[in-house]
């Protein structure tokens, strides 16, 4: 079946959120895992939050190097070889014992762990215009459950099987879900013929001809941070006094995310009636009032727990208002911009967790606070400056500058 013929059904979006979900809770398995880790391999915090900035910096050269690659290659045959390597190495990372060696592969497993940065513009090019925010929003929703469940489903299998059981596991999932793919998704029509250094420079490009996009860059990249920035340093937190939690009960906070799969598909309705300044507000200031509940509520798990929820609603809200904007900028290189875009986010993530693993072992908590106050706060001030644009210049399908 060709893309001119394909129509993009429910239980193909469910299956491409159920992907994307799979493969993207490669970077988070690790966060409610490092006090352990860190114990296995002998090494300190702020050493063992290394590893979450060497995931995330393999991310991001995945989304730099990887990703464009889908405007270029069909994605079903680029999807499944990611998988089929992201097996290998999650599976290679199980059986390491040297700590040099396990960082070394958590860059790697970083790396391989964008497919689902290929399938959300592969869902965006077969949605229909008018649906294609809410499109976006749905297969996101596989990102997100795969966030929230990769930290509970981390914690209890530690619990169980230890750490590396995690990782066992992980591998065979990713192994059917590249077998899946393989049998469920459509052949594309023939690809725009470029050479790879051509695609790279192209994809660099946009950064500088398309404003719009730098703005929502610049947001990526200070909300990620502040989200890294908490889970990095949250099991640590809940590991002391006067919490000492478990590995699975310091997994089980990951629920408290669910506020972001609402907050996701209520902003992608949203969107799609053109209502993205106010989304992008709304968005910001849930974030800035989490850190004031994690602020005064440190020593209270439920104060936690809601400080988490709003953290995770307003990321989501926010991810979901850059989207909607970027996907319509140049609607034949949506795989390109969306690599931008995430090297930004995912720059930002690493920049969070470096900062926050020093913080943390001078300052705890209240570190982590304060510097999660200040990204929030550099969010909101822009936003209310900058505009987003109208839906139907973006929907134009001229690039948008």
């Amino acid at each position: 079946m060709t893309s001119k013929q394909f129509e993009l059904s429910n239980p193909l979006i469910f299956l491409m959120a159920l992907a994307i979900g799979v493969i993207v809770a490669d970077l988070y398995y690790l966060q409610p895992l490092l006090h352990q880790v860190s114990k296995d391999f002998a090494i300190s915090s702020s050493k063992a939050s290394l590893l979450m900035t060497l995931v995330q910096v393999g991310y991001a050269l995945g989304l730099a190097f990887v990703v464009p690659l889908g405007d270029i290659i069909p994605r079903r045959r680029l999807l499944v070889g990611i998988y089929l390597l992201a097996a290998i190495l999650m599976g290679a990372a199980a059986s390491i014992h040297s700590f040099n060696a396990f960082a070394i592969m958590s860059l790697f497993i970083g790396l391989t762990s964008v497919g689902g940065q290929v399938i959300v513009p592969f869902a965006a090019d077969f949605a229909k215009e008018s649906e294609r925010s809410r499109v976006i929003a749905k297969v996101m929703t596989g990102l997100l459950l795969g966030i929230l469940f990769s930290r509970t489903f981390s914690g209890i299998m530690a619990q169980a099987l230890g750490w590396r059981g995690v990782y066992w596991i992980a591998a065979g999932l990713l192994v059917t879900i590249a077998a899946i793919l393989r049998l469920v998704l459509p052949e594309e029509f023939p690809r725009e013929h470029m050479q790879y250094h051509e695609l790279l420079y192209d994809a660099f490009s946009f950064i500088l001809t398309h404003h719009h996009l730098r703005r929502r860059a610049y947001f990526g990249f200070l909300m990620f941070a502040t989200f890294s920035a908490v889970w990095t340093v949250l099991s640590f937190h809940l590991a002391i006094r006067p919490f000492y939690y478990s590995n699975a009960t310091i997994g089980l906070f990951g629920l408290f995310g669910v506020a972001g799969v609402l907050a996701a598909n209520l902003t992608g309705t949203q969107a799609d009636k053109d209502r993205l300044n106010l989304t992008t507000r709304v968005a910001g200031s849930l974030m800035l009032l989490s850190f004031a509940m994690f602020w005064f509520g440190r020593s209270e798990y439920l104060f936690l727990g809601v400080a988490l929820i709003l953290l995770d609603a307003g990321m989501q809200g926010m991810q979901i208002s850059n989207q909607a904007i970027i996907y319509s900028l140049a609607p034949q290189k949506r795989s390109r911009i969306n690599s931008i875009y995430m090297v930004s986010c995912f720059l930002g993530a690493s920049t969070g967790s470096f900062l926050v693993g020093h913080l943390y072992q001078r300052y705890g908590w209240a570190g982590a606070c304060i510097l999660g106050a200040i990204l929030t706060t550099a969010i909101m001030i822009p936003s209310f400056f900058w505009s987003a644009p109208k839906k139907v210049l973006a929907e134009s399908g001229e690039p948008l500058v």
